[in-house]
């Protein structure tokens, strides 16, 4: 059977686009010849001049339905998976949907886009990205490997939560390390997941153990979640949808402004702030909405490590595990010393 009878039985809109026509003046002859398919106007572009795409995208547009393109609210957790290739990533996917949507092979990049794949659990929805893997960039030699980390920075940045899959008997190593900054560097929630935990030997310390390398290694996400799973076995899978779920509820936690602030005066008086020749940094003001920030006398007082102590009270008081905070330091106009 031909293309064209399959079309015309199959009762859809049909655009037909002639490419390579590159002068139309010559060759808009050869073009009346695709009349003879019988399935609508043909549309002469040119891929390589660029030319005749503005007519084929208007003619695709032309069949959209009523409210095509408009956006809509999604409640859906998105969550990007994220890891060096052959970590598991796919294998983890296929178990928590309980079927082989991605493809799962031995061999490292096998899965070259990203893939979202939408879930429905215990009554929420999930949407889950897996990604390529990422390699060294003194390994990249195809076109093919650039695409692919240029991919898993995209799915990161799409995403609410990334989850960072290690493999177990490997370690953590320097190629996690990037990954993780890259999720870190884009304000995400992270839980790191250790993959293929039924192949390690373990005694009582080996979890232990083996988390104080994971803060060692990646001590810049002291904040991320730590789980043990096995995408071959099943462990601890359906655990790994709780902790999105905590995740994501830190996530979206919002604190009322007059909480926050009596918590941060707390931490200076507990830890009297820093101060340089005379001059003693105040914190003003602080509240959780972006656009008013952490409002100071002196933001070249507020130190990091003094930052990063207020960071951690906050977090002793509203947990926000998984989830990394930002301050945004403002000076306040009519400061007073």
């Amino acid at each position: 059977m031909r293309v064209a009878d399959m079309l015309r039985r199959a009762a859809k809109p049909v655009v037909l686009a002639v490419n390579k026509v590159d002068s139309p003046t010559k060759q808009m002859a050869d073009v009346y010849e695709f009349y003879n398919l019988g399935i609508g106007d043909p549309i002469p572009i040119s891929s390589s001049n660029r030319t005749g795409l503005g007519d084929l995208l208007d003619e695709v547009v032309a069949h959209f339905g009523t409210g095509a393109g408009e956006e809509f609210e999604d409640d859906a957790v998105h969550v990007a998976i994220v890891g060096k290739p052959n970590v598991g990533k796919s294998s983890i996917i296929n178990r928590l949907i309980g079927e082989n949507r991605v493809i799962v092979s031995d061999i490292a990049g096998t899965t070259r886009d990203a893939i979202d794949t939408r879930i429905r659990h215990d009554g929420k929805d999930y949407v889950l990205i897996d990604t390529a893997g990422l390699r060294r960039k003194n390994k990249i030699k195809e076109d093919l490997e650039r695409y692919m980390i240029i991919r898993t920075v995209g799915a990161v940045e799409r995403a609410d939560i990334t989850i960072i899959v290690i493999d177990a008997v490997e370690g953590v190593t320097e190629q996690d390390a990037k990954i993780a900054g890259i999720a870190h560097d884009r304000g995400k929630a992270i839980i790191i997941a250790v993959n293929k935990w039924d192949l390690v030997e373990k005694d009582n310390h080996t979890v232990r153990e083996y988390t104080n390398k994971i803060r060692s290694v990646l001590s810049f996400i002291p904040y991320a979640e730590i789980i043990f799973i096995s995408a071959q076995t099943g462990q601890r899978l359906v655990k790994l949808y709780d902790m999105i779920d905590t995740v994501s509820a830190n996530q979206n936690m919002r604190i009322q402004t007059g909480v926050l602030n009596e918590i941060i005066n707390e931490a200076c008086v507990l830890q009297q702030p820093p101060s340089d020749k005379g001059k003693m940094l105040r914190i003003f003001y602080a509240t959780q909405v972006g656009v008013k920030p952490l409002f100071v006398n002196d933001k070249n007082l507020m130190h990091f490590s003094y930052q990063r102590y207020i960071e951690n009270r906050i977090r002793d008081a509203f947990g926000f595990k998984g989830t990394p905070l930002r301050f945004i330091i403002r000076e306040r106009k009519d400061n007073k010393k």
